[in-house]
């Protein structure tokens, strides 16, 4: 006779992992508030403002520096402290008040590249890298995902959408994204140049190893070109292929 098979049994959890389950729990309910703070700081111009301000303000200079509404001076108090929090600002050195319109906020490298006019190995800020991956589309796509995974595709052969198709009817950085919202495609496409630019002058600089030796590369999705001229200008003798969308291959300068 077959032994009886027993369900394997969770160990009840103790009054302590309770607690900091609850508190973990509060903490994944509530984390989309992070990168809403960071597009609010964008579109605000927090970081620029506290560039043209010296690089460090307090709450009033920055009220008076975005022209908001004094009625809206504790709510900006409360964004700040949360950037601060997550790293997006620091606080001055020195500023132990905890009163908001006493404490004095600053730059930090992140927020550097939010800065608006300030070019970094000669490209503009990340401000579009933001605006992009916590766009209205993206999040929509998100808030579906439990309907997508319930919906079956049932067509032999067919290609399962992605969340994003699924919801919008359109692929980014394609012609079907640029017919839906040409906004937010050109957006998409900024924010991959940004991220792409900024990043090849690191490569180019530290990575010299990766690049010696070799004789062509191929540059997928390379977009307009640049990555791939600034490669060519630091090593000549590579010869390199772009390959990307014939929309986006039009749009490129010569050379």
């Amino acid at each position: 006779m077959a032994a009886p098979h027993h369900a394997p049994t969770m160990a009840v959890p103790t009054d302590a992992e309770l607690v900091q389950a609850q508190a973990d729990l509060w903490k994944h309910s509530l984390c989309y508030l992070t990168p809403m703070a960071l597009r609010c700081a964008v579109q605000l111009g927090i970081p620029t403002a506290l560039h043209r301000l010296g690089g460090t303000a307090s709450l009033p200079d920055l009220m008076a520096a975005l022209s908001l509404p004094q009625s809206k001076t504790a709510y900006l108090g409360r964004l700040l402290r949360l950037l601060v929090t997550t790293g997006v600002l620091g606080g001055a050195a020195g500023s132990s008040s905890s009163s908001s319109t006493a404490a004095v906020y600053r730059l930090v490298p992140l927020s550097y590249l939010l800065v608006e006019g300030v070019r970094i190995d000669g490209e503009a800020s990340q401000r579009a890298v933001v605006l992009a991956a916590t766009s209205r589309h993206y999040l929509e796509a998100a808030l579906g995902l439990a309907d997508w995974f319930r919906k079956d595709v049932q067509l032999p052969g067919a290609e399962v959408p992605a969340p994003f198709e699924d919801v919008h009817g359109a692929r980014l950085f394609e012609e079907s994204m640029a017919d839906l919202d040409p906004e937010s495609d050109k957006v998409f496409h900024e924010a991959l140049a940004a991220h792409d630019h900024m990043g090849i002058g690191l490569i180019l600089r530290e990575g010299r190893a990766l690049f010696e030796g070799l004789r062509s590369l191929t540059d997928c999705c390379g977009g307009d070109g640049t990555t791939a001229r600034a490669v060519v200008k630091a090593y000549p003798h590579l010869k390199i292929h772009v390959l990307d969308l014939p929309k986006v291959i039009e749009r490129a300068p010569p050379g």
